[in-house]
């Protein structure tokens, strides 16, 4: 009895040491879910505030919609900087920075009066703020903790975006009715900055560290083909996923920027307007839970173009709201139009990391998703010069039909896509 005693304590002590483990990635779980949460959702709450701003300064919704353009223009091209930054630094510093931007961009607006001071506060350091706080120094950290799990652990973080959406929407809208749209910029500033104390208080070398239990070894059967961003950019692929990214957001985002005005003009009381686009952000988690699903039951390409048909579906449906505003419409229009905003990118990113496997696709997949940032910035702004030429919806909506029409076309006609 005595000899089995210290093997006895071994497998307790490394009982401990593996539920501490998974404790403290579960609470690096939540953590990131937060971060997510506040990224998405302060950065979605300019679709509440747009049209309040453009009402208070008589600008052109072009002018207006400008700024969230810039935004998600910003954000994608900061993102591949990101987790360099990461490495370097760690995740204290990165986070912090973030939610720094954040904050002070929100308390910048409450006081600006000049179109270029709302670009450089919401556009410029919430976009950036946004990619610090957001998917990759998220998927860096969880990758450390969930090893083969992460994608798992990442679509708990991807579903965050639809709570911060259904979270921060109608609470912007209760802010601005209670107390002034400037107001309200200034309770989420002050809120974001004083998040900073408890985040840097965090035990974040600990964090950083991961699980001693995730495996570092590699997959026997993995095979690097050898990719360079040079290479990559020679082939029909990496062309085909960039314009997918782009037509794609093209389309989804010269709507999304200006949803809750067009239900606001269509007849729809300003909070329930901004409640039921919020309410995207719950079907858009089991939009991605169920594209997924149906990439592995009747496979990749099925999966994707069927998930374009419902957004076009949906598109369809905003547009008979301006004739027929009922509930009816509109639950179908949130359903099939919000279950699809960004359910197709966990998709086109594994297709891409098949295609690209190697060593540098990090880079390679990094450099392919600026499309997405640069078509959500074209979109939007777009969206704006469109409604202001014609001061109204109809071209509007023509114009993200066919974007998202074209960015579906790769996955009819692209050989390395159809497989």
């Amino acid at each position: 009895m005595d000899q089995n005693t210290p093997r006895e304590a071994s497998r307790e002590q490394a009982g401990r040491t593996q539920r501490d483990a998974v404790r403290t990635a579960l609470v690096v779980l939540g953590l990131c879910f937060t971060l997510a949460v506040l990224g998405r959702g302060l950065s979605e709450s300019f679709t509440v505030f747009l049209k309040p701003i453009s009402e208070n300064f008589g600008w052109d919704r072009a002018q207006v919609v400008s700024i969230y353009s810039l935004t998600w223009l910003i954000s994608g091209l900061t993102a591949p900087l990101v987790g360099r930054l990461f490495d370097h630094s760690g995740p204290r510093i990165v986070y912090a920075v973030g939610l720094f931007l954040l904050g002070s961009a929100f308390l910048i607006a409450a006081h600006a009066q000049a179109l270029w001071q709302f670009q450089l506060s919401i556009g410029l350091c919430v976009g950036i703020g946004v990619a610090f706080i957001g998917i990759v120094p998220n998927s860096i950290l969880l990758g450390r903790w969930f090893g083969p799990r992460l994608p798992t652990a990442m679509a708990v973080v991807y579903s965050a975006m639809g709570g911060g959406v259904l979270a921060l929407l109608p609470t912007s809208q209760l802010l601005i009715d209670h107390l002034g749209w400037r107001e309200a910029y200034q309770v989420y500033g002050f809120a974001a900055l004083g998040l900073l104390v408890p985040l840097l208080l965090l035990p974040w070398r600990m964090f950083a560290v991961g699980s001693p239990h995730v495996s570092k070894k590699t997959d026997p059967d993995f095979i690097d083909n050898g990719w360079t961003l040079v290479s990559a950019m020679s082939h029909h692929a990496f062309w085909a996923l960039f314009s997918t990214f782009f037509f794609t957001a093209v389309g989804m985002y010269s709507i999304a920027a200006q949803i809750v005005a067009y239900l606001i003009d269509a007849g729809f009381p300003p909070l329930q307007a901004a409640t039921a686009w919020g309410f995207s952000g719950v079907v858009l988690v089991f939009g991605m839970l169920g594209v997924s699903a149906l990439d592995g039951l009747i496979g990749r390409r099925p999966s994707v173009l069927l998930s374009y048909a419902i957004s076009i579906i949906g598109i369809l449906l905003l547009w008979l709201l301006q004739y027929y505003p009922n509930i009816i419409l509109l639950t179908g229009f949130v359903v099939c139009f919000g279950s699809m905003m960004g359910s197709r990118g966990p998709l086109i990113t594994a297709t891409a990391m098949k295609i690209f496997r190697g060593k540098r696709v990090g880079t390679i997949f990094g450099t392919i998703s600026i499309g997405s940032g640069l078509g959500s910035a074209f979109g939007s702004w777009s969206g704006g010069l469109i409604h202001d030429f014609t001061h109204g919806y109809n071209l509007l909506l023509v114009f993200a039909l066919a974007s998202v029409i074209l960015g579906m076309i790769p996955f009819l006609i692209v050989p390395a896509l159809r497989e």
